[in-house]
Protein backbone atom coordinates (compact mmCIF):
# COMPACT_ATOMS: atom_id res chain seq x y z
CA UNK A 1 0.00 0.00 0.00
CA UNK A 2 1.17 3.51 -0.83
CA UNK A 3 0.69 6.95 0.71
CA UNK A 4 0.82 9.99 -1.60
CA UNK A 5 1.08 13.43 0.03
CA UNK A 6 0.61 16.73 -1.80
CA UNK A 7 1.30 19.84 0.31
CA UNK A 8 -0.06 22.83 -1.61
CA UNK A 9 -0.30 26.57 -1.06
CA UNK A 10 -3.47 26.45 1.01
CA UNK A 11 -4.01 22.84 2.13
CA UNK A 12 -2.60 19.34 2.30
CA UNK A 13 -4.07 16.41 0.41
CA UNK A 14 -3.13 12.79 0.86
CA UNK A 15 -4.37 9.49 -0.51
CA UNK A 16 -3.96 5.82 0.31
CA UNK A 17 -3.55 3.50 -2.68
CA UNK A 18 -3.86 -0.27 -2.68
CA UNK A 19 -2.77 -2.14 -5.83
CA UNK A 20 -3.05 1.11 -7.77
CA UNK A 21 -6.57 1.92 -6.57
CA UNK A 22 -7.29 5.00 -4.47
CA UNK A 23 -9.09 3.76 -1.37
CA UNK A 24 -9.11 6.85 0.85
CA UNK A 25 -8.67 10.60 0.34
CA UNK A 26 -7.57 12.89 3.18
CA UNK A 27 -7.73 16.71 3.18
CA UNK A 28 -6.19 18.73 6.02
CA UNK A 29 -4.92 22.24 6.70
CA UNK A 30 -1.43 20.89 7.35
CA UNK A 31 0.47 17.64 7.59
CA UNK A 32 1.32 16.58 11.14
CA UNK A 33 2.91 13.58 12.81
CA UNK A 34 -0.35 12.98 14.66
CA UNK A 35 -2.22 12.68 11.35
CA UNK A 36 0.46 10.38 9.92
CA UNK A 37 0.35 8.13 13.00
CA UNK A 38 -3.43 7.90 12.74
CA UNK A 39 -3.25 6.92 9.07
CA UNK A 40 -0.45 4.41 9.71
CA UNK A 41 -2.43 2.78 12.52
CA UNK A 42 -5.49 2.29 10.31
CA UNK A 43 -3.58 0.88 7.34
CA UNK A 44 -1.04 -1.65 8.60
CA UNK A 45 0.16 -2.50 5.08
CA UNK A 46 1.16 1.09 4.35
CA UNK A 47 4.90 0.97 3.62
CA UNK A 48 5.71 3.29 0.70
CA UNK A 49 5.28 7.07 0.61
CA UNK A 50 5.85 9.92 -1.83
CA UNK A 51 5.88 13.57 -0.77
CA UNK A 52 5.41 16.64 -2.95
CA UNK A 53 5.47 20.09 -1.37
CA UNK A 54 5.39 23.63 -2.77
CA UNK A 55 6.73 25.01 0.53
CA UNK A 56 8.79 23.85 3.48
CA UNK A 57 7.94 20.72 5.43
CA UNK A 58 8.56 20.35 9.16
CA UNK A 59 11.78 18.39 9.74
CA UNK A 60 10.04 16.10 12.22
CA UNK A 61 7.47 15.14 9.56
CA UNK A 62 10.24 14.18 7.14
CA UNK A 63 12.03 12.24 9.86
CA UNK A 64 8.83 10.33 10.68
CA UNK A 65 8.29 9.44 7.01
CA UNK A 66 11.88 8.27 6.59
CA UNK A 67 11.77 6.18 9.76
CA UNK A 68 8.35 4.55 9.36
CA UNK A 69 8.16 3.70 5.65
CA UNK A 70 10.34 1.22 3.79
CA UNK A 71 10.34 3.53 0.76
CA UNK A 72 10.37 7.31 1.14
CA UNK A 73 10.48 9.45 -2.02
CA UNK A 74 10.58 13.26 -1.97
CA UNK A 75 9.56 14.46 -5.42
CA UNK A 76 11.93 16.98 -7.00
CA UNK A 77 12.93 17.98 -10.50
CA UNK A 78 15.57 15.24 -10.71
CA UNK A 79 13.12 12.43 -9.84
CA UNK A 80 12.62 10.00 -12.77
CA UNK A 81 9.04 10.24 -14.10
CA UNK A 82 7.03 8.09 -16.54
CA UNK A 83 6.44 10.87 -19.07
CA UNK A 84 8.43 12.72 -21.73
CA UNK A 85 8.80 16.27 -20.43
CA UNK A 86 9.24 18.83 -23.26
CA UNK A 87 9.22 21.88 -20.96
CA UNK A 88 12.27 23.96 -21.87
CA UNK A 89 12.95 24.80 -18.20
CA UNK A 90 12.00 21.57 -16.38
CA UNK A 91 13.55 22.85 -13.16
CA UNK A 92 10.89 25.58 -12.98
CA UNK A 93 7.88 23.39 -13.74
CA UNK A 94 5.62 23.11 -10.69
CA UNK A 95 5.79 19.60 -9.27
CA UNK A 96 2.03 19.60 -8.76
CA UNK A 97 1.51 20.41 -12.44
CA UNK A 98 3.87 17.61 -13.48
CA UNK A 99 2.16 15.12 -11.18
CA UNK A 100 -1.29 16.15 -12.46
CA UNK A 101 -0.13 15.63 -16.05
CA UNK A 102 1.11 12.13 -15.17
CA UNK A 103 -2.12 11.39 -13.29
CA UNK A 104 -4.17 12.43 -16.32
CA UNK A 105 -2.02 10.32 -18.65
CA UNK A 106 -2.50 7.35 -16.32
CA UNK A 107 -6.28 7.91 -16.10
CA UNK A 108 -6.86 8.53 -19.82
CA UNK A 109 -4.18 6.58 -21.71
CA UNK A 110 -3.81 7.30 -25.40
CA UNK A 111 -5.77 10.56 -25.36
CA UNK A 112 -4.80 14.18 -25.90
CA UNK A 113 -5.43 15.90 -22.57
CA UNK A 114 -5.80 19.43 -21.27
CA UNK A 115 -5.43 19.46 -17.48
CA UNK A 116 -7.02 22.56 -15.95
CA UNK A 117 -6.27 23.29 -12.30
CA UNK A 118 -8.53 25.97 -10.84
CA UNK A 119 -6.81 26.79 -7.56
CA UNK A 120 -4.58 29.59 -6.26
CA UNK A 121 -3.44 29.87 -9.87
CA UNK A 122 -5.37 28.84 -12.98
CA UNK A 123 -3.12 26.47 -14.91
CA UNK A 124 -3.51 24.69 -18.23
CA UNK A 125 -1.24 21.73 -19.05
CA UNK A 126 -1.26 19.87 -22.36
CA UNK A 127 -0.44 16.17 -22.51
CA UNK A 128 -0.29 14.66 -25.98
CA UNK A 129 -1.70 11.23 -26.81
CA UNK A 130 1.81 9.77 -27.16
CA UNK A 131 2.46 10.54 -23.48
CA UNK A 132 4.45 13.76 -23.97
CA UNK A 133 4.03 16.74 -21.66
CA UNK A 134 3.97 19.60 -24.19
CA UNK A 135 3.79 22.59 -21.82
CA UNK A 136 1.21 24.81 -20.21
CA UNK A 137 -0.12 28.24 -19.29
CA UNK A 138 -0.47 30.01 -15.94
CA UNK A 139 -2.75 32.88 -14.94
CA UNK A 140 -4.16 34.10 -11.60
CA UNK A 141 -6.77 31.96 -9.87
CA UNK A 142 -10.18 33.12 -8.69
CA UNK A 143 -9.33 34.62 -5.31
CA UNK A 144 -5.98 35.88 -6.61
CA UNK A 145 -7.87 38.03 -9.15
CA UNK A 146 -10.24 39.44 -6.56
CA UNK A 147 -7.35 40.26 -4.21
CA UNK A 148 -5.24 41.82 -6.95
CA UNK A 149 -8.00 44.28 -7.90
CA UNK A 150 -8.39 45.26 -4.25
CA UNK A 151 -4.73 45.42 -3.26
CA UNK A 152 -3.34 47.14 -6.35
CA UNK A 153 -5.96 49.89 -6.54
CA UNK A 154 -6.96 52.54 -4.04
CA UNK A 155 -10.74 52.32 -4.21
CA UNK A 156 -11.86 48.94 -5.49
CA UNK A 157 -13.41 46.75 -2.75
CA UNK A 158 -12.49 43.13 -2.00
CA UNK A 159 -15.20 40.99 -3.57
CA UNK A 160 -15.90 37.26 -3.28
CA UNK A 161 -17.46 34.80 -5.70
CA UNK A 162 -21.21 34.25 -5.66
CA UNK A 163 -23.54 31.61 -7.03
CA UNK A 164 -25.31 34.25 -9.11
CA UNK A 165 -24.02 37.37 -10.82
CA UNK A 166 -25.16 39.57 -13.70
CA UNK A 167 -23.87 39.40 -17.24
CA UNK A 168 -22.80 43.00 -16.87
CA UNK A 169 -22.40 44.82 -13.56
CA UNK A 170 -24.44 47.84 -12.56
CA UNK A 171 -22.47 48.53 -9.38
CA UNK A 172 -18.71 48.43 -8.78
CA UNK A 173 -19.05 45.21 -6.77
CA UNK A 174 -21.13 43.61 -9.51
CA UNK A 175 -18.70 44.81 -12.16
CA UNK A 176 -15.74 43.19 -10.37
CA UNK A 177 -17.58 39.94 -9.76
CA UNK A 178 -18.90 39.78 -13.31
CA UNK A 179 -15.53 40.69 -14.80
CA UNK A 180 -13.58 38.11 -12.81
CA UNK A 181 -16.03 35.21 -13.03
CA UNK A 182 -17.09 35.69 -16.65
CA UNK A 183 -13.46 36.30 -17.58
CA UNK A 184 -12.32 33.01 -16.06
CA UNK A 185 -15.15 31.06 -17.67
CA UNK A 186 -14.37 32.54 -21.08
CA UNK A 187 -10.65 31.88 -20.55
CA UNK A 188 -11.26 28.21 -19.77
CA UNK A 189 -13.79 27.64 -22.56
CA UNK A 190 -11.67 29.61 -25.01
CA UNK A 191 -8.53 27.62 -24.20
CA UNK A 192 -10.39 24.33 -24.59
CA UNK A 193 -11.84 25.48 -27.94
CA UNK A 194 -8.43 26.65 -29.14
CA UNK A 195 -6.70 23.33 -28.52
CA UNK A 196 -9.68 21.30 -29.78
CA UNK A 197 -9.20 22.93 -33.17
CA UNK A 198 -5.71 21.41 -33.25
CA UNK A 199 -6.57 18.20 -31.37
CA UNK A 200 -10.23 17.26 -32.11
CA UNK A 201 -10.29 14.38 -29.61
CA UNK A 202 -8.99 16.52 -26.75
CA UNK A 203 -10.22 15.50 -23.27
CA UNK A 204 -10.29 18.39 -20.76
CA UNK A 205 -9.74 17.36 -17.13
CA UNK A 206 -10.64 19.87 -14.42
CA UNK A 207 -9.20 19.77 -10.90
CA UNK A 208 -8.43 22.16 -8.04
CA UNK A 209 -10.35 23.78 -5.20
CA UNK A 210 -12.68 25.75 -7.50
CA UNK A 211 -13.34 22.91 -9.94
CA UNK A 212 -16.95 22.29 -8.93
CA UNK A 213 -17.76 26.01 -9.02
CA UNK A 214 -16.73 26.24 -12.66
CA UNK A 215 -17.61 22.73 -13.86
CA UNK A 216 -21.34 23.40 -14.17
CA UNK A 217 -20.76 26.80 -15.78
CA UNK A 218 -18.48 25.86 -18.66
CA UNK A 219 -20.04 25.23 -22.06
CA UNK A 220 -17.54 22.46 -22.80
CA UNK A 221 -18.05 18.98 -21.42
CA UNK A 222 -15.20 18.24 -19.02
CA UNK A 223 -14.17 15.50 -16.63
CA UNK A 224 -13.72 16.61 -13.01
CA UNK A 225 -11.09 14.62 -11.11
CA UNK A 226 -9.98 16.16 -7.83
CA UNK A 227 -7.46 13.43 -7.07
CA UNK A 228 -5.57 13.67 -10.38
CA UNK A 229 -2.37 15.01 -8.76
CA UNK A 230 -2.38 12.26 -6.13
CA UNK A 231 -2.90 9.62 -8.83
CA UNK A 232 0.13 11.06 -10.60
CA UNK A 233 2.22 11.00 -7.43
CA UNK A 234 1.33 7.36 -6.84
CA UNK A 235 2.31 6.52 -10.42
CA UNK A 236 5.67 8.30 -9.95
CA UNK A 237 6.24 6.34 -6.75
CA UNK A 238 5.49 3.01 -8.41
CA UNK A 239 7.66 3.93 -11.39
CA UNK A 240 10.63 4.57 -9.13
CA UNK A 241 10.00 1.42 -7.07
CA UNK A 242 10.02 -0.60 -10.31
CA UNK A 243 13.45 0.83 -11.11
CA UNK A 244 14.96 -0.24 -7.77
Amino acid sequence: MNLAIDIGNSRTKAAIFSSGELIELIVAEKMSIQLLKEVKSRFSGLNKVILSAVSGVLPEVIEYLQSNFSVYLRLNHATPVPIQNNYLTPGTLGLDRLAAAIGAKDSFPGKDLLVIDAGTALTFDLVESNGTYAGGNISPGLRSRFRALHEFTEKLPLVEESEHWPEIGQTTEEAIRSGVLNGMILEMDGTIDHFREKLPGLQPVLTGGDALFFERRLKNAIFVKFEITLIGLNRILEYNVEKL
